[in-house]
């Protein structure tokens, strides 16, 4: 007989070797999956104008909120108190309109009024209360565009094209001289637009003159209220043609340096002008078109505040609107017309240039026309 011993001995052997067996007979495929490691996460979609937001631009959003919100009419109108907070120039308050619409298309129109520097002060020096219904801000008229549009309405009071942020005792008198505040007057007016206005399917950021500059410093403070809202912006004579040292000096003097951004070396041309400027706002901006409005040789910029003369403005600026409509042919054109009147959106509404009305020309832009092209005389 065998013993148990032995029966143990060779039962454990054959456990043995049917386990060697199997495993080499094992089939591959059978063996645990290996973990696939996980995606990466996608990269975030750039912030349009994250630079001039850590440089500050964007300090006022949120600060200031109106000591009074009247209606009159079919307006309500705004009014800022004073202190650290929006002013005209000379010490007045700031006040803004706002206007209710057919629809959710919201226009942010900005109004001119001169320059005040050091060298050279010529501003409306107040804001006005009301709205005019000029033009674009006629809502009874058929043939402008922005007729059921509700609407924002900022007066021009501070002297510095709604950039400054600086007071001014010019005399030395401990009086303040110059409030140039309009960072605080534009920054509270657009908060105003973002809390009555809340969700636009489009945004027109338009003004003329001082404010066609100012559609420059109200663009990033815009996206930054509207991150996802499609912004067609209408520059009527503010076009940024300069010369040498000028928009250094007017920045300085202003305190609005932080609207140009650190890392872009060629946002001011050597010659003096903003082409650079806009580029860099296009390249920001994929949400953006532009359409920019001025005559040949604007006496107004050309002779009064720049002092450079019509045919030195003109060279300047064909080039400078043809280079920007190369850069970004989709989302840039301009309207050029002969002359050198001054502003189009209010006071020449129904002008004729190169063939197509200004209202037209607007209509077709907002409209997303194929028949939005640039133009000219």
């Amino acid at each position: 007989m065998i013993s148990a011993a032995v029966k143990s001995f060779f039962i454990l052997a054959m456990l043995i070797s049917l386990g060697a067996c199997s495993d080499s007979n094992s089939n591959p495929a059978e063996a645990p999956p290996v973990a696939t490691p996980p995606e990466p996460e996608p990269e975030p979609a750039p912030v349009p104008f994250e630079e001039l937001y850590v440089q500050g631009v964007d300090r006022y959003l949120g600060e200031f909120t109106p000591m009074s919100s009247e209606t009159v009419g079919d307006l309500i109108q705004h009014t800022f108190g004073a202190g650290d907070g929006p002013l005209c120039l000379v010490g007045g308050e700031y006040t803004m309109a706002t206007r209710a619409g057919s629809g959710d298309e919201v226009m942010i129109f900005l109004e001119g009024g001169g320059a005040c520097t050091s060298q050279l002060c010529q501003a409306t020096p107040a804001a006005a209360p009301g709205m005019p219904e000029f033009g674009i801000l006629n809502p009874s008229d058929d043939q402008n565009p922005a007729s059921g549009f509700d609407v924002a309405y900022l007066p021009y009071c501070d002297g510095s094209v709604f950039s400054g942020d600086v007071d001014y005792d010019d005399d030395n008198d401990g009086t303040i001289d110059r409030y140039q505040r309009g960072l605080r007057n534009l920054s509270a007016a657009l908060d105003v637009v973002a809390n009555t206005f809340s969700a636009p399917s489009k945004i027109l950021l338009t003004g003329n003159s001082a404010g066609g500059y100012g559609t420059d410093y109200a663009l990033p403070l815009v996206r930054k209220l509207f991150p996802d809202t499609p912004i067609e912006l209408i520059n009527d004579s503010g076009v940024g043609i300069a010369f040498p040292g000028y928009i250094d000096f007017v920045s300085n003097e202003w305190n609005a340096t932080a609207f140009l951004p650190e890392s872009c070396d060629d946002c001011v041309t050597p010659e003096g002008h903003l082409t650079g400027y806009h580029k860099y706002q296009l390249a920001e901006d994929p949400n953006l078109r532009m359409g920019f409005m001025s005559t040949k040789q604007d006496s107004v910029i050309a002779d009064t505040f720049l002092g450079i003369g019509g045919d030195a403005f003109e060279a300047a600026l064909l080039p400078a609107m043809a280079e920007i409509e190369e850069a970004y042919p989709e989302r840039f054109k301009s309207l050029i017309a002969d002359g050198n009147s001054h502003t189009f959106i209010q006071a020449q509404f129904t002008r004729e240039v190169g063939g197509t009305v200004v209202s037209q020309w607007i209509d077709n832009m907002l409209s997303g026309s194929a028949d939005w092209v640039s133009v000219s005389d």
